[in-house]
């Protein structure tokens, strides 16, 4: 029967799964790295469509896990995207976030299982704001969880 690897342990052979197979290459950015997080807490303020708010900086050599959307009331029509300069939407496509009190993950397949995920170089993570402005009061709680290299 054959014996399929992850993306991770590429290039390496095994006849065993129970050990670290032969010529084992870890990724030390995904593979038995520390779980980090970045938060950013918004009080809502009626933010515009013309407004972004930073979350915060992943640092290179970072590896994007996934991403969590916690709010105290439902943003409405307005839609938010999470992402950097030049693709907005990086790490969530811009849509509506109607939960309330009931965190939420988030993440794109492009992010997560990208071929070599590493960040090259530190980026700014922000919320970018469409449809309709924010809601005048409550709070929404942006967290960022990557793993780093030990």
């Amino acid at each position: 029967m054959p014996i399929y690897l992850s993306r991770e342990l590429a290039g390496s052979s095994t006849a065993n799964q129970t050990t670290a197979p032969v010529g084992y290459r870890n990724r030390a950015s995904s593979q038995l790295a520390n779980l980090r997080r970045v938060r950013g807490t918004i009080t809502l303020g009626t933010q515009t469509t013309a407004d972004t708010i930073v979350i915060g900086e992943l640092p290179a050599g970072a590896t994007f896990a996934f991403g969590m959307l916690t709010s105290s009331v439902t943003l409405g029509t307005s839609t938010i995207a999470v992402g950097i300069t030049g693709s907005t939407g990086k790490y969530r496509a811009a849509a509506v976030f109607t939960a309330v009190d009931t965190p939420t993950l988030f993440g794109t397949n492009a992010t997560v299982g990208a071929d070599d995920p590493a960040l090259a170089a530190n980026e700014t993570v922000f919320i970018t704001i469409a449809v309709a402005s924010l809601p005048a009061s409550g709070t929404l709680i942006v967290d960022l969880f990557y793993s780093y290299p030990n």
